[in-house]
């Protein structure tokens, strides 16, 4: 009996510290994969492993970078098992599909791609800033930087997005 009362607290707990961040865990993976199912499917391997490790969270507070992290890395698990279908580029721009030429969603797509391939120190706080709502103290607190650290890379990394958009011709 002693062990249903264990389990149902333990339950208890994993519900009350990881249910109110479904939200970001889905905003999270819905950016990672630019798709709604793929980014339900991420929660779900996330909160599904996260609730298998979780004994192994050792600071309450911490629950929200380990649960991004956990998604981070089911994402990615995702593209290792997984077989991606070609498509012949000629095929679809014979079709002149207006979709190829949609101005919004290639400056999503040129965002993107320059978010990307700014420098992980300069990504990751900018993802966390944006995309999260991460606080510049919370920030600090999962880079292990002080706070002065990260407002100037967040500095930084605007500057460098700022000026790859506006040399691809997107207005950032």
């Amino acid at each position: 009996m002693s062990d249903s009362f264990a389990n149902a607290g333990h339950k208890a707990r994993f519900e009350a510290l990881c249910a109110p961040l479904r939200p970001d865990l889905f905003r999270f993976a819905y950016w990672l994969a630019r798709d709604r199912t793929v980014a339900e499917d991420v929660v779900q391997d996330t909160l599904l492993r996260a609730w298998r490790s979780f004994a192994s969270l050792g600071d309450e507070a911490a629950v929200r970078p380990w649960l991004l992290t956990i998604a981070r890395r089911e994402f990615a698990r995702r593209f290792e098992r997984k077989t991606f279908a070609t498509v012949d580029v000629d095929e679809v721009a014979d079709l002149e599909d207006p979709a190829l030429a949609a101005e919004d969603a290639q400056q999503v797509v040129e965002m993107r791609a320059a978010i990307w391939a700014l420098p992980g120190d300069y990504r990751e706080p900018l993802v966390l800033q944006v995309l999260m709502g991460y606080t510049t103290d919370e920030i600090a607190a999962h880079m292990k930087l002080t706070p002065g650290a990260v407002l100037t890379r967040l500095f930084r990394a605007r500057d460098k997005l700022r000026a790859a958009l506006t040399a691809s011709g997107v207005r950032p």
